[in-house]
């Protein structure tokens, strides 16, 4: 049987060896706001597509707006608002104190005139406020359609790579916190960032889920104030307690967020229940701390079947990494014997079901951090053992959750 050999009308392209290619750093447009610079990796990159998500009324228009603010008086930069009239916009600058003499808004949701107006302007950074208002004259779906947020989203990316325009898009979130509209909204962009934090609290968090030009779960810590989001310089001050006296319940670990050590305390509350027993987690993962109790009972012979079990990072932060683990254990414990932690101890190292406790990366980072804001004793995992002796730090490795336990005891 003889082969048939397809003719293709397309055109042949020119294939290169990776070697050939000359690879350049990517130039960073600082935003003057140094944590919002920290979450996207440096800065913003020409061509860029930023998407940034977040719950209503958290923060994500002011921020752009101070962002944009800054970047005015050395950059051509558009703001075009979709769900808001320019004197709503203008309001809110008033309001904020912000410089906007050289700040240019466009009031439009039709994609094809934001992109004639983005072409022929061609400014260096637009944000699109939001993704989910805009809609095309190529499809006959309603705006936040499926359809319509997909398209414009992959037109404004075309255009950002054609173009050399960095473009923010903003988001809306559902009630479970994702973005709202497809998925593919996340593909089809650079960079992803979240706004995490309580809207009754005035801190916010930006984590970037996903950067193409920089470390995910990068974290920006700003506190919301009159004049808007200012950056918080030592973030680990926000997620301790000041607790006048040592408290049963309360574990201090150093969590790694991007290439940031923070340190957080995790509480425990640990009760008699009545009926069936209640687990309860805020900040940290509710089916990892059924593992862990079980972990807690097999190999510490620790008890707690019957009891109510609440676990909360404090801050409002979410702790996403399994080096919570071992601080979970130990706050946990110490909530039920009702006898506080030795004062100035940090914590931190991965659990197993074999009650092994696993090295956390980047750990001697972590100590350093903990030694730097006062702390004088590290629970850690063996494998995480540092090299060398930090000044004012005694270091404590274990190897198994039991022994953990055992030399919690032994230093009070």
């Amino acid at each position: 049987m003889t082969g048939h050999r397809f003719e293709s009308l397309a055109p042949t392209v020119k294939l290169q060896t990776l070697s050939d290619i000359k690879a350049r750093e990517v130039e960073r447009i600082t935003t003057g706001i140094g944590e919002f610079d920290r979450a996207l990796g440096g800065g913003l990159v020409a061509g860029g597509v930023v998407l940034i998500g977040g719950d209503p009324g958290i923060g994500k228009s002011t921020l752009l707006l101070q962002a944009l603010s800054h970047l005015s008086g050395e950059h051509k930069v558009l703001y075009v608002s979709g769900e808001e009239s320019g004197e709503q916009v203008a309001l809110r600058a008033r309001r904020l104190g912000l410089e906007t003499r050289s700040l240019q808004l466009m009031a439009e949701i039709n994609l094809e005139r934001i992109v004639s107006t983005l072409q022929a302007e061609m400014p260096q950074v637009a944000v699109i406020d939001s993704i989910q208002t805009l809609w095309s004259d190529q499809l006959s779906s309603a705006p936040g359609s499926v359809a319509q947020v997909r398209e414009c989203a992959a037109q404004l990316t075309r255009l950002a790579k054609q173009s050399g325009i960095t473009v923010i898009l903003v988001g809306h979130v559902t009630k479970e916190g994702a973005l709202a509209g497809p998925r593919v909204l996340e593909h089809i962009v650079d960079t992803v960032l979240y706004f995490e934090g309580d809207t009754h609290s005035s801190f916010r968090l930006v984590r970037a889920v996903k950067n193409r030009f920089g470390a995910v779960n990068e974290l920006g810590v700003f506190a919301m104030t009159d004049k808007g989001l200012k950056g918080v310089n030592n973030p680990s001050a926000l997620f301790l307690s000041q607790h006048g006296q040592d408290v049963a319940g309360s574990c201090v670990m150093v969590t790694q967020e991007g290439t940031r050590p923070l340190l957080v305390e995790i509480q425990a509350l640990v009760d008699s229940a009545h009926g069936n027993p209640r687990r309860l987690t805020v900040g940290l993962d509710a089916q990892r701390l059924a593992m862990l109790l079980a972990v807690l009972h097999r190999h510490a012979g620790i008890v707690c079947f019957d009891q109510d079990v609440f676990v909360n990072a404090v801050g409002g932060v979410k702790i996403i990494e399994p080096a919570a683990d071992l601080a979970v254990l130990l706050s946990i414990t110490s909530s039920l014997k009702n006898k506080p932690l030795p004062s100035k101890l940090i914590v931190f190292g991965e659990v197993g079901l074999a009650g092994e406790i696993r090295p956390a990366p980047r750990g001697q980072e972590r100590l350093k951090e903990a030694a730097k804001l006062g702390f004088t004793r590290a629970l850690i995992p063996e494998a995480n053992r540092p090299k060398q002796a930090i000044a004012g730090m005694e270091v404590i490795p274990v190897k198994r959750v039991e022994e953990a336990v055992a030399r919690v005891r032994e230093l009070d």
